[in-house]
């Protein structure tokens, strides 16, 4: 595959991931939160909060998705193995660090302030170590580019 192609496919990815994101973050978790606060009007004080508390998580995730674009534009310019691609790379691992562990601690606050169930907050481990791998992964491969643009540097001194 060129990398235009490759680049173009990436692109598309993303823009899917992130619509994928929108319809979650601000139609079926709203949704399904009032749902819930119908049905159980004892969680209706929990209702905002909880929903704040997703929207923030949203945040890094945009950001990584962003990352992830200039990542693809720079294969585009046949760019792959680059410094600034090994640099994006790493923000994105920082931001999934970051974004596990305001969830993480978010879910224990709200299980300490009983607007949350401990089976939500045991539940919510999946998730933190969903951003846990996320981070290892974009660490991993921050390392690896990193060293391919070293060695890309030199060759191009030597020809």
């Amino acid at each position: 595959m060129e990398q235009k192609a490759l680049s173009n496919w990436l692109k598309i990815v993303l823009l899917g991931v992130g619509l994928c994101g929108l319809i979650v973050y601000f139609f079926i978790i709203p949704s399904y939160g009032q749902n819930l606060a119908q049905r159980n009007p004892e969680f209706a004080h929990c209702y905002v909060p909880w929903l704040v508390f997703l929207w923030i998580t949203a945040m890094p995730c945009y950001a990584a998705l962003a990352l992830g674009w200039r990542i693809a534009a720079n294969i585009g310019r046949d760019q792959s193995f680059s410094r600034a691609n090994a640099e994006h790379l790493k923000r994105i691992s920082w931001l999934a660090a970051c974004d596990s562990a305001y969830f993480f601690v978010g879910n224990v606050v709200l299980l300490l302030l009983n607007m949350s169930h401990p089976g939500i907050t045991l539940l919510s481990l999946l998730v933190v170590f969903a951003g846990i791998a996320v981070t290892v992964a974009a660490a991993a491969l921050s390392h690896l580019v990193q060293k391919a643009a070293v060695l890309q540097e030199q060759s191009d001194l030597t020809i």
